[in-house]
């Protein structure tokens, strides 16, 4: 961090004041047009106004306490703010394009990837790997049955709820989830596809807001009820790795430097062998840095380094982050405008039914509940990689990234499998 408790008082207050003024700066330049594009344009505008929601957020009553605090406010206010016109659109366009042609996300994910693995206990990765999948498979379950069940109670057809709402919640996102579901639906199931994508991406919209929302809820209900969370451990009874255990060289510029390269090298992985292998880029990333964890190979000094460049990644460029998921991914008029009683009553059961699928499954596998539910659960009802961040960040777990992907990866392709079935069953 830039200001911290080692700096004397005075130099707080300076600090504090030449970041003001930068901020001013930043600001002045956007609203006189004189924005730099690019990278630089993008990121210097994302950060300012990360940080500054981040702050209200994080110091709002009953938002901070139940709702997920600065990162559900950087979410929909930066969303708001950019949506509504307070910022230039060359402004807005400039953030989207660096969240999405520019790579942000991909980069950001790399990093938490790569570095939550490389620095997790090895046995703790071993126990959780097999016994994990049996808690996508209950989220998906329990959401399903739930929506279709409820459908049905609110005089809506079993099998329109659960493969226009709850299917594409539970899908893995947009691009990996929606948009391959309308394609195997169309031209089967008698509607086209302009009319399915119309029902199926409000239910996204919708489902990814409650998500995040529940990330907070559920964060609090752990601070409540201590013994149903591991406070970001997965596995009921493993001590947590404290601070000095997970580092224990120095931490400098070329630590940090060789932890981003291998985050960026094991993007490149999954990147190579998703040209071979039918399956989505992170997934195949994530089933690489395992390998590599287990098998001991990677030099401790290596894994140390990755781990101390996810944790300045996760704690300098998260606002930053979220402001471009609220501006590039996160549409309210989408939102407001599907908001009938009915809609938003079988998307809430959706996103409970994978919360209580998850987090029951869990259990019996020997997981935490909490944690269970979130990266389980909340993690495939929300809107892929973006998604995951935000809930993550909303129940300041930040340290699950790896379930959480799998969540979003596996757990989508096997609602894509799911959904194919379905189809050819009735077709």
């Amino acid at each position: 961090m830039i200001i911290n408790e080692t700096m004397t008082v005075r130099d707080q207050r300076i600090s504090k004041a030449i970041l003001a003024i930068a901020a001013i700066i930043i600001f002045l330049a956007t609203f006189a047009g004189k924005m730099p594009g690019g990278m630089i344009g993008a990121l210097g505008i994302m950060v300012v106004v990360g940080t500054i929601l981040n702050f209200v957020g994080d110091r709002t009553p009953i938002i901070n306490q139940f709702f997920g605090g600065g990162a559900i406010v950087v979410i929909f206010g930066s969303a708001y703010l950019f949506h509504q016109g307070f910022f230039p659109a060359e402004a807005s366009e400039n953030v989207k394009t660096f969240m999405k042609s520019g790579g942000f996300l991909a980069f950001y994910v790399a990093s938490l990837v790569t570095g939550s693995i490389l620095g997790m206990d090895t046995q703790t990765l071993k126990k959780a790997a097999l016994k994990y999948i049996p808690v996508i498979l209950g989220s998906a379950f329990f959401a399903c049955a739930l929506t279709g069940v409820v459908g049905m109670l609110v005089s809506k057809d079993f099998y329109d709820s659960v493969m226009l709402i709850a299917l594409p919640i539970m899908g893995g996102g947009m691009g990996a989830g929606a948009v391959p579901l309308v394609e195997i639906m169309s031209g089967k199931t008698g509607m086209n596809a302009e009319t399915l994508m119309s029902q199926m991406v409000p239910a996204l919209a919708i489902g990814n807001a409650i998500a995040i929302v529940m990330a907070g809820l559920l964060n609090k209900l752990g601070q409540i009820a201590p013994t149903l969370t591991g406070n970001g451990q997965l596995i009921r009874g493993q001590k947590a790795i404290t601070e000095e255990e997970q580092q224990t060289g120095s931490l400098n510029v070329t630590i940090l430097g060789v932890g981003a390269l291998l985050a960026v090298s094991m993007f490149f992985v999954g990147t190579v062998l998703s040209s071979f292998i039918s399956m989505h880029t992170y997934a195949l990333m994530i089933i690489s840095i395992a390998l590599i964890k287990v098998s001991g190979i990677m030099p401790t000094a290596l894994e140390q380094a990755a781990h101390s460049w996810y944790k300045f990644v996760v704690s300098n460029l998260t606002p930053a982050l979220l402001v471009g998921i609220g501006v590039a991914y996160t549409d309210l008029n989408q939102i407001l405008n599907a908001l009938s009683p009915m809609y938003f009553l079988l998307v809430l059961i959706t996103v409970l039914g994978a919360i209580i699928g998850a987090g029951f499954i869990g259990w019996l596998m020997g997981f935490y509940p909490i944690e269970a539910a979130i990266t389980g659960g909340l993690c495939m009802a929300n809107m892929g990689g973006t998604g995951d961040v935000a809930v993550l960040a909303a129940s300041k777990r930040m340290e699950l990234m790896p379930f959480a992907q799998i969540s979003s990866r596996i757990g989508g392709a096997f609602m894509l499998i799911l959904a194919t079935l379905v189809v050819q069953a009735i077709a």
